[in-house]
């Protein structure tokens, strides 16, 4: 059990504060004003950790802070006082609370093994945003304040023109009644293990949901790292939606030329390099969690 002192603990959380600060203070700003972007509001809008809990710094199962330093975490779900020799009162994240989520490690396991597994696929050139819009009237176009870049007309051709392979059941179920039948896939929602793959944006980008979704019982650091990646694969999948955002500073990703597919396809194997590393380390956060709760059972079963 590693114990953060106040000082480390101090060191540490500035950091993460200061890093997710540039990130959440600009959406905070747009959202007092009432203003929207269609591209780095989404990681506030579509997901549900907020920027406050995003903020907040968490050292992880396994890691303990002294009572001295522990006001910011009493309370909070998923800690408790824990037996750390030496250091009475030190605050934790509880065996009980990480036994109480094995569902979710044994099932953020299995998908997050099975999508590493799973050779990356590079050809879907982002047509689920174009399938999103399709032979849709401009009042039903989800981000109604931009434009098309080529009209609906020519945003309908693109579809029509292109083989439609969106793997990842979230994209897929945004798609209009019309585009769903288009898709070469059925990916559902009970079924993500059996159809998602590395070289998916959307896959890419969940990492993140991943990620925030066993906090506290991973330390911040890598919530961080996956939003970033995160807020970057967003602005490749919005630079090769169908809307103009140039005014926004985002240049077009034409992906309906063979330059665009190019351009998008060499940006879609980079951020599938970048999120291997960060795949590979939820996956060993799972397993490292599950092996604690199997280890505090057999600790219990002693003591009995």
């Amino acid at each position: 059990m590693e114990v953060l002192d106040p000082d480390e603990l101090a060191r540490r959380r500035a950091a993460h504060e200061a890093r997710v600060d540039a990130f959440t203070a600009p959406h905070l700003a747009r959202r007092a004003e009432r203003v929207k972007h269609p591209v780095h509001d989404f990681l506030f809008t579509y997901y549900s950790q907020r920027p406050a809990q995003l903020r907040r710094w968490h050292p992880g199962a396994g890691t303990a802070v002294v009572a001295a330093a522990g006001a910011p975490y009493r309370g909070l779900k998923g800690y408790g006082e824990l037996d750390v020799p030496g250091h009475p009162g030190a605050l934790g994240v509880t065996a009980d609370h990480v036994a109480g989520q094995r569902p979710l490690l044994e099932g953020l396991l299995r998908l997050l093994r099975a999508t590493a597994a799973r050779p990356p696929s590079f050809g879907c050139f982002g047509l689920h945003e174009w399938a999103m819009v399709y032979r849709l009237t401009p009042e039903q176009v989800r981000h109604a304040d931009w434009p098309l870049r080529l009209g609906a007309a020519g945003t309908d051709a693109v579809v029509e023109g292109h083989k439609v392979a969106c793997s990842h059941f979230d994209a897929f179920r945004f798609f209009t009644p019309s585009a769903r039948p288009l898709n070469q896939l059925s990916p559902a929602a009970d079924d993500r293990p059996a159809f998602e793959q590395p070289g998916c944006l959307h896959a890419g980008m969940d990492l993140y949901k991943h990620a925030f979704r066993l906090s506290p019982m991973i330390c911040s650091d890598l919530v961080a790292d996956c939003f970033e990646l995160a807020r970057d694969i967003r602005e490749l999948d919005m630079r090769a939606a169908p809307y103009d955002l140039r005014d926004l500073g985002f240049e077009p990703v034409p992906i309906e030329t063979p330059e665009g597919k190019a351009t998008y396809v060499a940006a879609q194997r980079a951020f599938a390099e970048r999120g291997a590393p960060l795949r590979a380390r939820l996956i060993e956060e799972c397993e490292r969690l599950l092996v604690l709760d199997t280890n505090a059972g057999a600790d219990d079963r002693a003591r009995a």
